[in-house]
Formats: C-alpha cells, sequence, structure tokens
C-alpha cells in the first residue's frame, strides 16, 4: 500500500513539473486596450495591455499576435498592478511554419510520400527519408535515392521550433495568478500621410479644405479596437538592418472612414494627432480618416513671373518670348482664415467647379509641415492667357566684375478680365535700381518685385535700369 502510494505521488508530482514547463500562451485575445502611435517615417509604437495568468517563480510565457516587423530590442514590459515581475530573458521567435521550413525541419529524418495510381485508383504511400532540400529534394526510399517526386508529402508531426506566427517569449520571475502587463514595443511597416482637397470658388477668393489622414499598415499584425495617434515631425533615429527581410503585402484593403475630426497636441518639438475614438487597424490594410474641415478660407491667386540672378552678368538681348507665367494659390494657416491647426506635409490637390458645377482638378502641390499662422504657396501650374517677353536692351561694363543695364518686361493679358502679375528680379550681388517705369519693392537683399497690373486684352511694358556688381 506504502509502495503505491509513492508511486502515484511521484507521478502526479512528475506531471505537475511537465505541467509547470510547459509555457503560458497569450494571444490578441487578452489584450483589454491598445494603442498606436504612426510616426510618418514608416514605424510606429505599440502599447498594448493584456491580462495573463502567470506561473509561480521562473515560468516561460509566450507572448502571441505581435508585429511581423518588430524591432525586438525596443520591447519594455512591466506589470500595471504595482506587483513584483521581473524578466529574466527574452527571445524573439520567427523561425515561421512554411513548406520549405517544413522541409528543411526534416533532413535526416522520415516522411511519407503520397502518389496516385491511376491504374488501381488509390493513393500508394511511400516512406522516405529527407536526404537534402538545396536547389530540390532528395529522398532516399528504399535502397534508391531520387528526386522530383510527383506527389504529396506528409508529416507525423510540426517541430517544436517551428511556429506559425512572429512570438515573444519571456521568462518571467514574479507573482503568479492573473496579472496586468503592459507591454510596448517599435515596429517597421506602419505609415501614414496627410492628403489635402480645396475647392475654390468661382472668383478663387474663398476656398474649403479637408484634409485627410492616409494609414498604411503592414507591420505583419492587426489591431482591433485600437486608440489610434499619430506623430508629425521629423524623428531622429539610429539606422539599424533588421535581421530579416520584410514581408510584402497580399491584399491592400482601403476604408474610407467618416471619423470625427482628431484633435491635435504638441509633443516636444513635434505635434501628435489624436483620433476620437477607437478604431481597428488591420494588417495590410489602407485606413483613411479625416483630420480637419474648413470652409470659406481666404485665398489669393497669384501671378507671378520670376527672373534669374545671372542675367545681369553678360550681354544677352532677347531673353524669352511668350516666357509662362505661374499661377500661385496662397493663403495663412490662422483661426482668421478657419484654419489654425499645424498642417502634417503633404499634397494639396485643388478642385473648382465649371460652368455646368461640376468640379474639375485644376492643380496640385505638396506643402511641408506647417505650423500655424504661416502662409502657404501651393503652385497651380502656368497661366494659358497671359505670357511676358523680356529683353536686354542696353548692357555695358561699368568696372570690375561691375555691369549697367537697361530690361524691358512685356506682359501681355489675353484674358476678358483684368490681372495682376508679380515680376520676380533675382540680382545678386552689390545691386542698385537706377530708375524704372513702374513702382518697385525690396523683397530682401538679392529680389526686387514689380507688381503690375494688366487690363484686359491689353499689353503692359515695364522698363527699369540696374547697376550690379558681383565680385
Amino acid at each position: 500500500m506504502y509502495g503505491r502510494v509513492m508511486i502515484l505521488a511521484l507521478a502526479a508530482l512528475s506531471a505537475g513539473t511537465a505541467a509547470a514547463q510547459q509555457p503560458r500562451r497569450s494571444t490578441a485575445e487578452q489584450r483589454e486596450q491598445v494603442t498606436i502611435t504612426v510616426y510618418n517615417q514608416n514605424f510606429g509604437l505599440v502599447r498594448e495591455v493584456r491580462s495573463v495568468e502567470l506561473g509561480r517563480g521562473a515560468a516561460e510565457l509566450e507572448f502571441r499576435d505581435v508585429a511581423g516587423l518588430i524591432e525586438p530590442f525596443t520591447v519594455n514590459v512591466r506589470a500595471r498592478d504595482g506587483q513584483r515581475l521581473q524578466v529574466l530573458e527574452q527571445n524573439y521567435r520567427y523561425d515561421l511554419l512554411s513548406p520549405d521550413q517544413l522541409l528543411r525541419k526534416y533532413v535526416g529524418r522520415t516522411v511519407t510520400l503520397h502518389r496516385w495510381n491511376s491504374v488501381k485508383g488509390v493513393e500508394e504511400p511511400f516512406t522516405a527519408e529527407v536526404l537534402s532540400v538545396n536547389e530540390g529534394t532528395i529522398f532516399r526510399i528504399g535502397n534508391e535515392i531520387t528526386y522530383g517526386f510527383g506527389g504529396r508529402i506528409s508529416f507525423p508531426a510540426i517541430p517544436e521550433d517551428l511556429i506559425a506566427q512572429p512570438t515573444l517569449v519571456w521568462l518571467l520571475d514574479g507573482n503568479a495568478g492573473r496579472r496586468q502587463v503592459e507591454v510596448s514595443y517599435l515596429t517597421k511597416g506602419m505609415n501614414w500621410r496627410a492628403d489635402y482637397v480645396m475647392v475654390v470658388n468661382d472668383a478663387d477668393t474663398r476656398a474649403d479644405l479637408t484634409g485627410w489622414v492616409t494609414l498604411d499598415n503592414q507591420s505583419g499584425a492587426s489591431y482591433r479596437n485600437a486608440q489610434l495617434k499619430l506623430v508629425a515631425g521629423d524623428v531622429q533615429r539610429v539606422r539599424e538592418e533588421m535581421a530579416r527581410a520584410a514581408g510584402r503585402l497580399q491584399e491592400m484593403r482601403v476604408v474610407a472612414d467618416a471619423a470625427p475630426m482628431m484633435t491635435e497636441e504638441g509633443l516636444f518639438e513635434y505635434h501628435l494627432y489624436t483620433l476620437q475614438r477607437p478604431t481597428s487597424v488591420l494588417n495590410n490594410e489602407q485606413k483613411q480618416v479625416t483630420l480637419l474641415e474648413a470652409s470659406g478660407i481666404a485665398v489669393h491667386k497669384r501671378l507671378v513671373l520670376a527672373g534669374d540672378p545671372y542675367r545681369y552678368r553678360t550681354q544677352l538681348g532677347t531673353l524669352a518670348s511668350s516666357e509662362k507665367v505661374s499661377v500661385y494659390l496662397e493663403f495663412t494657416n490662422s483661426e482668421a482664415s478657419q484654419l489654425g491647426m499645424p498642417l502634417p506635409r503633404g499634397i494639396v490637390r485643388v478642385y473648382k467647379a465649371d460652368q455646368a458645377g461640376a468640379q474639375q482638378f485644376i492643380g496640385e502641390d505638396r506643402i511641408d509641415h506647417t505650423p500655424r499662422d504661416e502662409q502657404l504657396r501651393i503652385k497651380m501650374g502656368e497661366a494659358f492667357d497671359v505670357v511676358g517677353d523680356r529683353r536686354q536692351m542696353e548692357w555695358r561694363v561699368t568696372g570690375n566684375c561691375e555691369s549697367h543695364s537697361l530690361w524691358e518686361i512685356e506682359l501681355r493679358n489675353r484674358k476678358d478680365q483684368a490681372v495682376e502679375v508679380d515680376v520676380l528680379e533675382p540680382v545678386g550681388g552689390d545691386w542698385t535700381v537706377v530708375e524704372s517705369s513702374h513702382a518697385w519693392e525690396r523683397m530682401d537683399a538679392g529680389t526686387f518685385r514689380f507688381r503690375v497690373a494688366v487690363p484686359a486684352r491689353q499689353t503692359t511694358k515695364i522698363t527699369y535700369r540696374v547697376r550690379v556688381k558681383w565680385c
């Protein structure tokens, strides 16, 4: 009796020890909170809180459903309940289950090959040893060595060191029981960009602006009901090569999300935008959410004819005939203009209604990160009905690296409405406008400007003399 009790006790102890050695697992189902902060530099910060069951003493925990492009050296683990929790060891397992990897793990081991016998109408099994998988699979079947076997392969089991998805495995030491654990890490494969749609009115004096954020998740993991935050700015990062190549997406879904506008706050020397409700960020998905909406923005259309500073250093004659005049839209990112939120860099696409009321695309330009109260200038293209000619009427050398020249600029307006053209003349060096037919203003040390009204279907000529010394 005593011997039987001892045997049963030892068996129970052995079973308990074996069970204790089995690692516990945590999956996305145990997530209680998840926050994703995405930077517009193709990386993101994931912070999630899970409720996990920990064993007594040093025990392993498999933390699954992490990003496939995780940077393991950025992982941070802490207990939320204030109780002791120490990470003794961390392993990142990314030897993923695939047909090639499964075959490689069975080199030197036995598998079953199945080939269809059309005469008998059945599959015939063959016991085979996997000898090599280099540039094709080589088998030993009985006393023969063969390759290119036409059939399917079945395996008795999946090797323990192959996993279905990337997994963090920790050796933890802390109090046993149900614990709330917060884990954060950086991952590649997350990015976002801003896109803007502007619609101008008939007079080109007011515009409506809608800002969209497009989030692209190729990190290898999905995050449901996450709090989404976006950081705009140029964050310094040390570039390091990952140990393995990034996988490419197989499918991309675009979700246009008519979400409430995001709130903005300063974060260090950057700006943080937070979506005001949870959203799901799925792997291999593009998601769009509204960043801002503003109407009645005051805009100014500018026609600009720009020169070249090197034209003052040599004798040229007629420089340009029917020179294109560039078209810009200007507005200020201020509360007075119905804006005032720091704008992330992105592309502004501009539309205007034709006479039938249909919106037509009229140009686009890229803007950089723009603080509040700063002016933005969007280049729309080149004017069709406003052109200019530029001629050097006189040029003479008046000293070492010094010239005196007379210029004539002819502006022709073929429109049925009057226009105003900014003629920008970059000079460079030490310069003086000796005389001019129109008023001019100094823009900076190397540029002056004429702002000239050109009546409808008429021509206006500007003449000026300038003295320039460039060395």
